[in-house]
């Protein structure tokens, strides 16, 4: 997995992460800013996302297709995320290409020209993505889910925004969030793969930077007990065959001991085919194609949920199928034999998932800005060996409070329940 990792902070508090692997035919680089969705005002909802597009577009030495194949070209792979709380930019390419893979990612992330002209088209761009998103069901589920779980708050706003905020958002205010976000000191530079030197990496982030001071980034608004929670959300849309359904929890955050007995139970309850979820609702009951579970931890804060296309006659029963399985989880214990298959799978998936220095730039990159630290897989395969069933009772018992449940539901214009029935059936 990973090896030979090193960490240097600059003067202006940039930081550099490397790690070698000789085994390697690629290297992988990424710029990771500690800016994301949750620290948008409303009236800018989607400006961190915007700006992502925006820095393909074009700097003052390249123009947007330059950019792409630059790296294209080399037989290499570029792109980038907005997240609620950061925004990535990476590339990977054959390893003796690094020089030029991060000379065009610092060059999108220092110089973008942000002209007006690409801003109009790349708005119409993400207009249609947004519309895009509303065609899809599950998508407005999700949203909804999100929208009733931090009520009034920036992490239940859209990532994209919306069209009347990206309507109103004028090349201004966009250069100048930019201009106060993207920062040395919010901002880490991610190496991994093969021939890669720290000392020289070290050396290509200090040429960049320059003498750019360290800045002061915009700060987030916590959530907090008084953040409002809905507990039910209803759309129904026409043309619909089935219901599509978000049932979850708001849980702790990220920083919490308990999110490795969280992982494991997660698996055990719908994140594969073997789960209890999948085998009840789908295989036992035939009450869906598609359903599985996953949470989302953020600083202070995260949700658990389960998401299911379901049949549109049995889905009450299935919500109530649903609902057991989290019940059960709460009441008793995994066994020994299923409490094993968790954690092979757990573990194995972790190893796999760590092997591409793709993976491990990622890993290392969000490891340092949600801890603040290297956490080296080693320390984490540790954690999950502990985890014991009195632990993942205690989680679920914790996690799955009825009084911290959001349903979120997208049903057939015509469909015969009635919101009521919808939201006794989560009482």
């Amino acid at each position: 997995m990973l090896k030979h990792v090193e960490l240097t902070r600059l003067g202006n508090r940039a930081r550099v992460v490397t790690a070698r692997s000789d085994d390697a035919e690629s290297v992988s680089t990424g710029i990771f800013t500690n800016i994301g969705g949750r620290h948008e005002p409303a009236a800018l909802s989607g400006v961190c996302h915007f700006i992502e597009h925006m820095l393909f577009k074009g700097t003052p030495r390249r123009k947007a297709v330059d950019i792409s194949r630059a790296i294209e070209g080399r037989g290499g792979y570029l792109n980038a995320y907005t997240s609620e709380s950061s925004t990535c930019y990476y590339a990977r390419l054959p390893h003796e290409c690094l020089a030029i893979g991060f000379d065009v990612l610092s060059d999108m992330w220092r110089n973008a020209t942000l002209a007006p002209a690409d801003m109009e088209k790349e708005r119409l761009v993400i207009v249609e993505e947004l519309r895009m998103y509303r065609d899809q069901p599950q998508q407005v589920a999700q949203e909804k889910f999100t929208e009733a779980m931090w009520q009034n708050h920036a992490l239940g706003r859209p990532l994209a925004g919306t069209e009347e905020t990206l309507q109103n958002l004028t090349r201004d205010a966009l250069a100048g969030f930019k201009d106060a976000a993207y920062l040395p000191s919010n901002t880490l530079f991610a190496f991994t793969g093969r021939n890669v030197v720290h000392a020289d990496c070290v050396k290509r982030v200090a040429d960049v930077l320059g003498g750019a001071p360290s800045g002061k980034p915009p700060a987030a608004r916590r959530v907090t007990g008084a953040t409002r929670q809905e507990p039910l959300s209803v759309t129904r849309r026409p043309a619909l065959e089935q219901v599509h359904l978000v049932l979850g929890h708001r849980v702790f955050g990220r920083q919490d001991p308990r999110r490795h007995a969280l992982r494991m139970l997660n698996v055990i309850l719908g994140e594969n085919m073997s789960s209890r979820l999948f085998q009840v609702v789908r295989e036992r009951h035939g009450c869906a194609y598609a359903i599985h579970s996953g949470y989302q931890l953020h600083d202070e804060t995260g949700a658990f949920s389960v998401s299911a296309g379901l049949d549109r006659g049995r889905a009450l029963k299935a919500l109530g199928l649903i609902r057991r399985e989290l019940d059960r989880m709460r009441e008793t214990l995994v066994t020994a034999a299923e409490l094993r298959r968790t954690r092979d799978y757990t573990l194995g998936a972790f190893r796999l998932g760590l092997e591409s220095v793709g993976s491990q730039m990622a890993w290392l990159g969000e490891g340092l800005l949600n801890y603040g630290r290297v956490i080296m897989p080693e320390e984490v395969i540790k954690a999950l060996l502990a985890v014991t069933p009195e632990e993942i009772r205690e989680t679920a018992r914790h996690c799955f409070d009825p009084a911290r449940l959001t349903l979120s539901v997208v049903v057939p214009e015509n469909h015969e329940v009635s919101d009521t029935q919808w939201r006794e059936a989560c009482q």
